[in-house]
């Protein structure tokens, strides 16, 4: 929504001056004002349509239940579309008809006018149906239909010509398409990968997989931590878009019997995103998994990242001791680089020197020392910290613990005066004790090395926009813990699913943490032998919240579901 509309809803008392701050507020300077409008229900859709149709003296249409013929839409590029926030619908005499939600906006339209050379005619809707039209028909998924359309012609014609064998041929052309540097918009295969990698960004996507199969070749994007499938390309492109992604990547496109990595750096706007890419064979070709690395959407400060006051207190204490080893634990893509370059960040001071050895690099942190694991040139984690304590290090940040000799090694820095913040794989907070000593490590190293441990999971957060009460039986309440009083009195929600989550009912993901303060207690049971059972007892007992009861309190605060509470901590 345009300043001068919100500026004219507010004159002609549509909303209150204390609604429009509100929103404008929560927008934080973006253009969806409207949207929030609608959301917290301070004016409808219907009649916010209504009010600047007669306002403005043009006729409102329902877009959502249009269909908008393939030639239409051709007469105006996506770029002009999403610039100017219209949709073509139809076309009669030299007189183009477009839809568009803010009339306040109708200059844009003259870039329009001029490009297609026809008169320019506005309708109204509302702005729900715009940004879904728009999407749909020059969105990512569009595009993908576009390029792979156009990647069929030409390959039909090219089958006449070659007698019907042109596989080959076709990879050949696109390489050389691309080595020539040709503009994107020129190759089928260029643009379809452009897309892909489009529609990841705006999805915010954590990877995206690219697979191949006997009959098909797919693709999929992990949105929230779920796999959603978002098209299927046609097999012919399999090779053409791997190669495309492999020349990105820098990697050898001649090489398809090992494991190769890479990584493409995009600038959109003023963000710059990577991805981190891995290729991998398989039965029927090379699989591409590409993860995202937005810095933007990384999150630095630990006071946002969803740990309870009372947990924040233990950890922050381990990462300001002298020196000892703080342990993050968690399966792949629960946070853990998160958590523990957020501890970088707080420790990062012009009066310490801050070393990591990692495997990749996946963010640049400004004033921090990186280095990335190398294991064919021997640059191993071992080897690499071992070079690290004799650079006169404070703190370190070791990527993973992996096997005794890393573990041996940064035991020994945290036993020598630095501190030393690392992961591991485990399910809960005690059990990272004994995994280090199933490593190898003598248990009085382990006591005398640790000073505090975190678990953490990622959970899916209720969609705002379609949040609806959910009934939970009391008695399952109680048996996670509630008492009676609060499980009666307590309010649980779940997503209807709408067309901001996918219709899946969760949007964003929050954090849930278990911590464990490594106290002497604790110390004197690891010495005499203690299962780790016995120690999520006892530290249960010393105050620690458990993966399970941090994942209940949020479902307490509405900001998840009972059942993804119990799904995501199944294993603690």
């Amino acid at each position: 929504m345009s300043k001068a509309l919100a500026e004219l809803l507010l004159k002609d008392r549509v909303v209150s001056p204390q609604q429009l701050a509100e929103v404008t507020q929560a927008a934080g300077g973006g253009d969806n004002q409207a949207q929030l409008l609608i959301e917290k229900g301070y004016v409808s859709e219907t009649k916010l349509v209504y009010y600047l149709g007669r306002k403005f003296g043009l006729p409102s249409i329902n877009l959502a239940k249009f269909e908008i013929k393939p030639e239409i839409l051709n007469l105006v590029p996506p770029d002009l579309a999403r610039k100017a926030r219209c949709v073509p619908i139809q076309a009669n005499k030299g007189t183009l008809v477009v839809a568009v939600a803010d009339p306040t906006q109708l200059g844009l339209l003259d870039d329009l006018k001029f490009r297609v050379k026809m008169n320019i005619e506005a309708v109204i809707t509302s702005f729900s149906a715009l940004d879904a039209a728009i999407q749909k028909n020059y969105g990512g998924a569009a595009f993908i239909g576009v390029a792979v359309e156009s990647f069929q012609k030409e390959k039909k014609k090219e089958d006449r010509e070659s007698g019907g064998n042109s596989d080959m041929n076709v990879e050949l052309v696109e390489v050389h398409n691309i080595d020539s540097g040709h503009d994107a918009s020129e190759g089928p295969v260029i643009s379809l990968v452009n897309s892909l990698l489009g529609e990841a960004i705006r999805r915010n996507a954590s990877d995206i997989h690219i697979e191949p199969y006997e009959k098909s070749f797919r693709v999929r994007l992990r949105i929230d931590g779920t796999l959603v499938e978002i098209t299927k390309i046609p097999i012919d492109m399999k090779r053409a878009v791997t190669a495309r992604i492999k020349i990105m990547s820098r990697m050898d496109i001649a090489e398809s019997r090992v494991p190769q990595d890479g990584r493409i750096k995009l600038k959109t706007g003023t963000k710059e995103i990577d991805f981190r890419v891995n290729t991998l064979p398989t039965l029927f070709g090379e699989k591409v998994v590409a993860r995202l690395l937005n810095k933007g959407n990384l999150q630095l400060d630990l006071t946002k990242l969803g740990f309870e006051q009372k947990q924040l207190d233990v950890f922050k204490k381990g990462i300001y001791a002298a020196s000892g080893m703080v342990l993050v634990t968690g399966p792949t893509g629960s946070g853990k680089t998160t958590t523990l370059y957020s501890a970088l960040q707080e420790l990062n001071q012009m009066s310490d020197n801050v070393s990591t050895v990692e495997d990749p690099v996946e963010y640049n942190l400004e004033g921090v020392n990186q280095t990335q694991v190398h294991k064919e040139v021997g640059l191993t984690f071992a080897n690499v910290l071992r070079a690290l304590l004799r650079q006169d290090p404070d703190t370190i940040l070791l990527g993973e613990i992996r096997d005794f000799e890393t573990a041996e090694v940064g035991t020994q820095a945290a036993l020598t005066g630095h501190l030393v913040l690392s992961t591991l794989h485990t399910n809960d907070a005690p059990s990272t004790i004994t995994r280090l000593m199933n490593m190898g490590l003598e248990p009085f190293l382990v006591v005398a090395a640790v000073n505090t441990i975190v678990a953490q999971r990622l959970m899916r957060k209720v969609c705002p926009s379609c949040r609806a009460e959910e009934s939970i039986p009391k008695e399952k309440l109680v048996e996670q813990g509630f008492s009676p009083e609060a499980a009666a009195q307590m309010k649980t929600y779940k997503g209807a699913g709408c067309k901001n989550c996918n219709n899946t009912g969760y949007k964003g993901r929050v954090a849930i943490y278990e911590v464990l303060d490594f106290s002497q207690n604790l110390k004197e049971m690891v010495l005499r032998g203690e299962t780790s059972i016995a120690l999520k007892k006892q530290a249960v007992k010393e105050g620690m919240k458990t993966l399970r009861m941090s994942a209940m309190t949020k479902v307490a605060e509405g900001l998840t579901t009972f059942e993804e509470a119990l799904a995501m901590t199944m294993d603690t």
